[in-house]
């Protein structure tokens, strides 16, 4: 089934509503939030107790494709339904539930989100966005025409620290950025053969539900379920899905970026199943008012990442933390660590003190004192929040579809090694015409 004909039955089911009823609920009352959670396991099930943790929230929808995983969630939460499917939930339960939180592997993340937005219910959804490119741009083109409220699931975006370094270079303190450095010496990727063979799917396990619209393959054991699919191309999104968006959102979010115009990726040659296990790809972005004529922006995965590199000497021999992201600006750099480490401002190659007062007189950015108990579910109840009209997202679609954008680029240009790929933004297609098969994908019906 193409992408535009699953978007199109979405909308169908959607039209199947006497009203929308997500805004209805939410606009008459303002006094509480029905949520319904597809995927409940790993990422899920943290994802589940954080928007519950809200005073507001009553889980009334359980979701997942693992019998294991739905259980555990009942228990806590007895009272709501439970689902392996979330096509079936949606439509039973389109009247019930005032937003939906997707919680699943990446290629699930855009069909499940579209079909909710297009009942009109406001969705959190964990990080990458989506798996295609083309995914990505729908997810913000339907939010924007439905208005509905819409978070990605980066709950750092909501930290001290990194509020703080958006600060601190929008307020010039090394003036405007020419380049950018971030890494990860995380390995979501996979350089071994393709698994021979199949084994008995587990009881427990609804695999052709776990498939979902990706295309048919045989159950191996460890490879796919619960904990390895972000290293294979069908399902995840490799280290740049996983920790390249946490550690891109700051900067590119303080330097006010948009997609890039270039994108080379220095990687081995593509298997067609796993992701590289080390890559190095180099984004050339147009310019802002924070930036030069142009930005350079380098990251770098997998064991051993970073190389060493002059521009990410430390003062005092330290040693660089084991993720995070290097401005370098006209006036020095700023390091912020990944995370829950205050970024340290270099001038001269020497560390400075930074008077925060300077830049946040008023203590709008609260409390200095890093707590992740207290601070990890902020960006959830910011969203829940707004769903009851009390206050704003701060990574919605309109944003993050444009930060996963860029993040698929790189991916994508993993497929091309060593050669430079051309982004026109406006259309939406590169220059390379090979690459475009990459932007989206065939869904399989399931």
């Amino acid at each position: 089934m193409k992408k535009r004909e699953f978007i199109k039955t979405s909308a169908v089911l959607a039209s199947t509503a006497l009203l929308p009823s997500s805004i209805f609920a939410i606009t008459k009352s303002q006094q509480r939030l029905r949520t319904a959670h597809i995927g409940v396991g790993g990422m899920g099930a943290a994802d589940l107790e954080s928007i519950a943790s809200h005073a507001l929230v009553d889980v009334v929808a359980l979701c997942d494709i693992d019998q294991k995983n739905l259980e555990a969630a009942h228990k806590l939460y007895p009272s709501a339904k439970t689902y392996t499917d979330y096509r079936i939930l949606l439509q039973e339960m389109q009247s019930e539930i005032d937003a939906v939180i997707v919680s699943t592997p990446d290629h699930t993340h855009a069909p499940a989100s579209l079909m909710a937005m297009n009942l009109d219910k406001p969705v959190y959804c964990q990080k990458p966005l989506t798996h295609y490119v083309s995914e990505a741009r729908e997810m913000r083109k339907v939010a924007e025409k439905k208005n509905l409220i819409t978070q990605m699931g980066i709950q750092v975006h909501s930290f001290y620290d990194y509020k703080l370094a958006t600060l601190l270079i929008q307020s010039g303190i090394i003036g405007k950025v020419h380049e950018v450095h971030a890494w990860s010496p995380k390995n979501w990727g996979y350089d071994g053969p393709i698994p021979k063979g199949e084994d008995p799917v587990p009881d427990h396990l609804d695999w052709n539900l776990w498939l979902g619209t990706s295309p048919e393959r045989p159950f191996k054991d460890k490879v796919f379920h619960p904990g390895n699919w972000r290293k294979l191309v069908d399902y995840g999104c490799g280290t740049l899905g996983d920790m390249g968006v946490h550690i891109f959102d700051t900067p590119y979010n303080a330097l006010a970026l948009d997609v890039p115009m270039t994108i080379t990726n220095k990687c081995r040659k593509p298997n067609g199943f796993g992701f590289p296990e080390n890559n190095s790809v180099t984004y050339t972005f147009p310019g802002t008012q924070y930036t030069g004529e142009t930005l350079t922006w380098i990251w770098s995965d997998g064991p051993g990442a970073p190389s060493k590199n002059k521009k990410l000497k430390l003062p005092k021999k330290d040693e660089l933390p084991l993720q995070g992201a290097m401005f370098i600006g006209e006036k020095g750099r700023l390091l912020l660590p990944h995370f829950m480490e205050m970024p340290r401002l270099i001038i001269d190659g020497e560390y400075q003190e930074i008077d925060v007062s300077k830049y946040d007189p008023t203590g709008s950015l609260g409390t200095t004192k890093n707590d992740y108990n207290r601070d990890a579910p902020k960006h959830y109840h910011q969203f829940v929040d707004a769903c009851l009209g009390k206050d704003e997202v701060s990574a919605p679609f309109s944003y993050s579809s444009r930060l996963t954008e860029t993040i698929l680029l790189g991916v994508i240009a993993g497929r091309f090694p060593n050669k430079t790929l051309h982004w026109d933004n406006e259309r939406a297609l590169f220059k390379e015409e090979e690459a475009n098969a990459f932007l989206s994908g065939e869904y399989r019906k399931f």
